[in-house]
């Protein structure tokens, strides 16, 4: 996976190549779109290996794997509610790498809103 952050650069810089002045922004609408769909592949490559990590996981599973033994009861209930935490700590990641990317499209829906609407203005403007 490639890491995200490599985007975000890309939409504060100015036409110029330069970071943009304090105080100014410039949201490249593209730039923001492509990562908000970057988090959306990764909160849906993380579901596979959710789904992939429980069917491994299983209860059924895991009493195959340790056996009848007594000891191995300890182990094997220790052992499922880690996996089953595991599971738990990694669907509440896929909710946060949905919501940045939700945040994200929301960005930049209002910055194409924006443009869009600072676009006709000028067009009004002209004489037309």
């Amino acid at each position: 996976m490639a890491a995200p952050q490599r985007h975000v650069f890309s939409m504060i810089r100015s036409e110029e190549g330069g970071l943009m002045p304090r105080g100014e922004s410039l949201v490249d609408a593209a730039a923001v779109s492509k990562l908000a769909k970057s988090f959306e592949t990764y909160g849906s490559d993380l579901e596979s290996y959710i789904k992939e990590f429980q069917g491994k996981t299983d209860s059924e599973v895991i009493h195959d794997g340790f056996g009848v033994l007594t000891e191995s009861e300890e182990v094997t209930s220790a052992y499922i509610e880690m996996s089953t935490d595991m599971a738990e700590s990694l669907h509440a990641l896929r909710q946060h790498l949905d919501h940045i990317s939700d945040g994200l499209r929301a960005v930049q829906q209002n910055a194409t809103a924006t443009d869009d609407s600072l676009a006709s203005g000028f067009g009004k403007g002209q004489g037309t």
